[in-house]
């Protein structure tokens, strides 16, 4: 699996790429479990009041979160893509210029994140 990590504005934001092979998490909306490539992340936006308060750039934002929209893939080429898109589209959501987002690709050993 790939932990895919978008920083920006002192916050991050990390969504995860499941690999051909690998079980993603089954629940509500996920896509078949025949793609073979699944990326599961976070969504969220600002909001005037309640929310969740981060920290970005020095300001606070009330920001909302949504529930994880699972996403399946025929290649890692087209998840990864679609990963770096989703994650600039969430900073630009509270704010931060998608051009400023900074995304970090790490490979986790399934075994050990299963562990943890």
């Amino acid at each position: 699996m790939l932990l895919i990590r978008g920083e920006a504005g002192g916050t991050a934001l990390t969504g995860t790429l499941y690999e051909r092979g690998e079980r993603a998490p089954r629940f509500k909306g996920a896509p078949d479990e025949d793609a073979p490539y699944v990326w599961v992340c976070d969504e969220f936006y600002a909001v005037e009041s309640g929310g969740t308060v981060q920290n970005v750039d020095g300001e606070e934002v009330n920001v909302a979160f949504e529930s994880p929209m699972p996403r399946g893939f025929d290649t890692r080429e087209q998840a990864e893509t679609a990963a770096r898109e989703h994650i600039r589209t969430q900073f630009a959501r509270i704010g931060i210029d998608a051009d400023d987002v900074e995304i970090t690709v790490e490979k986790e050993e399934l075994e050990a994140a299963e562990s943890q």
